[in-house]
């Protein structure tokens, strides 16, 4: 392969890259606006349905401030979607769980999107299901590496 030919194949695969990122975002933002939530909205919903969420926690981890947390965490209990007590070891935390209405929102946003996942992936042979799968992961490590060189 040539330098030209390689830059081109280069070029068309960051373009490609880009265009697959693009379009997920743009249907995740699809889906949860079905729900009549925002990205970010069911980003927390996902997260408090595991286990130990800590809003602070989440902020760093998405580098968010606290109060835009708090505030998606006030709308999600505005909505009925989420509900928070006072901690039982901690008086000064607080705990939030998913409320009946949560639980079927997020159920149905998981059920809309496998629906969008096997529309999309399930008739694209399994041969290139696994090469795609092992370059995004050996993409996905040299990117890592190259952010964090530590």
């Amino acid at each position: 392969m040539t330098r030209t030919s390689k830059s081109r194949a280069l070029n068309r695969a960051i373009g490609g890259l880009q265009r697959l990122v693009d379009l997920f975002l743009e249907r995740r933002e699809q889906l949860a606006a079905e729900a009549g939530l925002t990205v970010a909205q069911w980003r927390v919903l996902e997260k408090v349905a595991g286990e130990d969420f800590m809003p602070s926690l989440f902020a760093k981890r998405r580098a968010q401030s606290p109060a835009a947390v708090s505030k998606l965490l006030r709308q999600l209990q505005n909505g009925g979607w989420l509900r928070s007590s006072i901690g039982a070891r901690d008086a000064r935390t607080r705990r939030y769980d998913l409320t009946r209405e949560g639980r079927r929102l997020l159920e149905a946003l998981r059920r809309s999107r496998a629906t969008a996942i096997a529309s999309v992936w399930a008739d694209l042979p399994a041969r290139d299901l696994e090469r795609f799968a092992d370059f995004s992961e050996q993409l996905g490590e040299r990117l890592e590496e190259y952010l964090d060189p530590s």
